[in-house]
Formats: C-alpha cells, structure tokens, sequence
C-alpha cells in the first residue's frame, strides 16, 4: 500500500477530484495548507501600502492506494493540477505499513 500526497494550488481542486472519480479513486482527505516553494512567496499592495506574503494557500490531497493505482493517480493528479507555471505543487508517495477501518476492524487493503 502507498500514500500519495499531493499539494497543489487550490483553484485546480475541482478538476484533480473529477480526473481521480474518473479513474476509480474513492476516498480523499483535502486539507486547507499554506507554504511555499521555489516561488518565496509574493508582494501584494493593500490600500497603498505594500507587503509580502510569504506564505501562499495550498490544497493538500492525501489518497491511500493499493500498490496497482499509484502510478494511474500520479498521472492523473500531474495532468489535472499542472498550469505550467510555478507553484503548481508537488507529488509525494510514500510507503503505507497498515490501513485499518475503525468501523469494521478490517486491516490492510480491505480497508482501503
């Protein structure tokens, strides 16, 4: 099992969830985030007076996978959240030791 971690910029949210409903995915936790990258943030001008924002908002997806759906889920979550420009955010995979639904009790992919 993997868990795939995406921070992506939040106004692509809506087509990285419909690109994931297209290839099966059903569950996905989003999170609110903030951060930066290569990017250090920017300057805005508020009522004359300018200031820089260091830290930009950020949507963070977390998707637990079977082994098999990782690779079709990166590419998907890559091709929907990409504007080509920078910022567009990071992919992460990682190892997942154990899944288990509290509901149930059911551990490992059966509670995926």
């Amino acid at each position: 099992m993997k868990l795939v971690i995406a921070i992506i910029k939040p106004f692509k949210l809506d087509e990285v969830r419909e690109a994931l409903s297209a290839i099966g995915v059903q569950g996905v936790t989003v999170t609110e985030a903030k951060g930066f990258g290569r990017q250090k943030g920017h300057t805005e001008l508020y009522r004359g007076a300018e200031y820089v924002v260091d830290f930009l908002p950020k949507v963070k997806i977390e998707i637990a996978l079977e082994d098999a759906q990782v690779a079709p889920v990166a590419e998907a979550i890559e091709a929907a959240a990409r504007t080509g420009k920078i910022g567009d955010g990071k992919l992460f995979i990682l190892p997942l030791e154990q899944a288990i639904r509290i509901r149930t009790g059911e551990t490992g992919q059966g509670a995926l």
